[in-house]
C-alpha cells in the first residue's frame, strides 16, 4: 500500500460570508491527515465545522485558503479527477424510496458509466456485502433505517471508491443497526481495501474510530487514536455535582492542590490517579455540599471538555465560547 495519504488537509480555512467576533469563520486553518485503510472519525458538536469539511471533500466547496488533497490530488485544482475516487453517503438518504434497492443502483451505476454484465456482477457482490441480497427487490421506502443505511452504503461503494465519505451516517438509527452498519464498514475496508472518512456527533460511534479529528467552532482541537486521547486524560475522572460548584472548586484547589477542574453548570470534573480514594476524602471533606460523587474512566467526552473548555453538546457549541488551540 503507498503511503501516500488517503487525504491531506492543510491550513484549511473557509468562512460564509466575512468572519466577525459574532461569526467566527467555520474552519480554521485545520491541519490533518487520514492514513490509506483507516476508518477515520470528524467528531464534533453541530456548528464545529464537520459537514463544511466534508463538502470541500467530496468537492462541494473549495476553501478559502489551505488545501486538502485526496491521494495527492488536489480538491480546488483537479476536482473532477479527485471525486473520481471518492464515493459519497450524505447525511439525507439520496435513495429513490419509489424504486427497488436494485433499481436504485443501477440508475448510479449508469451514472458512473457502469453497463451490462459487469453492473449486474457488481450490484451482486455489494448487495451481499451489506446483507441486502434477498432485499434487492423491495421498495426502498419499505425498508427499515438500518436497512436504507446499508442500501445507502452500497450505493456509495458501487463504482469502487478508494475513499468513502459519510457525513453522520447513523443519525436516527438505532443501536442494533448502528453496530450492524460499522460490521459492515470495517468488511468493506477488509475485502475492499476501502479508505472510511465520516463526520459524527456521536461520542459513542466516535469510539469505534481508528482515528479521530475533534473539531469545535471551526478549530481542530485534537487528534489521535480513541485510546491514545482517552489515555492523555490520566488517571481516573472524579465528577462531583453540587449546588455551587464554584465555591467547591476554590475549596478543592486551597484544601486539595486540585487547580485544573472542570466546570459545567453543577457538575466539577478532575483527573487523578486512584480516584476512589479521592472519591472518599471528597465525601468526608463535603458531606451534604456535594449531591454525588462518580469516579470513572476517562471519556472522549472528557477529553472534549479539557481541550474545548466546556462540556460537549452535540446540538451546538455555546453561544460565545473560544475552542483552546490544539495542539
Amino acid at each position: 500500500m503507498s503511503a501516500l495519504p488517503a487525504v491531506e488537509v492543510s491550513e484549511c480555512s473557509f468562512a460564509y460570508g466575512k468572519p466577525s467576533a459574532d461569526s467566527p469563520p467555520a474552519l480554521d486553518h485545520v491541519s490533518f491527515s487520514v492514513a490509506q485503510g483507516a476508518i477515520f472519525g470528524l467528531l464534533g458538536p453541530n456548528g464545529s465545522g464537520k459537514t463544511t469539511l466534508f463538502r470541500i471533500l467530496s468537492t462541494l466547496l473549495m476553501p478559502d485558503s489551505g488545501s486538502a488533497q485526496l491521494f495527492g490530488i488536489d480538491v480546488a485544482e483537479k476536482a473532477l479527477e479527485a471525486r473520481r475516487h471518492v464515493g459519497v453517503v450524505f447525511q439525507s438518504q439520496s435513495l429513490d424510496r419509489l424504486l427497488s434497492v436494485e433499481e436504485n443502483l443501477v440508475h448510479h451505476g449508469h451514472m458512473h458509466g457502469m453497463r451490462g454484465a459487469g453492473l449486474t456482477s457488481r450490484i451482486d457482490e455489494v448487495l451481499a456485502r451489506v446483507g441486502l441480497g434477498d432485499r434487492r427487490k423491495d421498495r426502498v421506502g419499505t425498508l427499515s433505517g438500518g436497512l436504507r443505511r446499508r442500501a445507502d452504503l452500497a450505493k456509495g461503494v458501487l463504482h469502487g471508491p478508494r475513499l468513502l465519505l459519510l457525513d453522520e451516517p447513523n443519525t436516527g438509527v438505532d443501536p442494533v443497526a448502528r453496530r450492524a452498519f460499522w460490521g459492515y464498514l470495517r468488511e468493506l475496508r477488509q475485502s475492499e481495501g476501502v479508505t472510511v472518512l465520516l463526520t459524527t456527533h456521536s461520542l459513542d460511534e466516535a469510539d469505534y474510530c481508528d482515528q479521530l479529528a475533534i473539531l469545535d467552532l471551526g478549530r481542530l482541537i485534537r487528534t489521535g487514536t480513541p485510546a491514545e486521547l482517552k489515555a492523555e486524560i490520566g488517571g481516573e475522572v472524579v465528577t462531583l455535582e453540587a449546588d455551587r460548584p464554584a465555591e467547591i472548586a476554590a475549596a478543592l484547589a486551597d484544601e486539595f492542590a486540585v487547580s485544573d477542574p472542570w466546570l459545567d453548570g453543577s457538575e466539577i470534573r478532575f483527573a487523578r490517579s486512584e480516584g476512589s480514594q479521592w472519591a472518599v476524602r471528597l465525601m468526608e471533606r463535603f458531606g451534604p455540599e456535594v449531591g454525588s460523587v462518580k469516579v470513572s474512566r476517562p471519556s472522549l467526552e472528557d477529553v472534549f471538555f479539557r481541550h474545548a473548555g466546556r462540556g460537549f453538546d452535540p446540538d451546538g457549541a455555546a453561544p460565545g465560547a473560544s475552542p483552546k488551540p490544539g495542539p
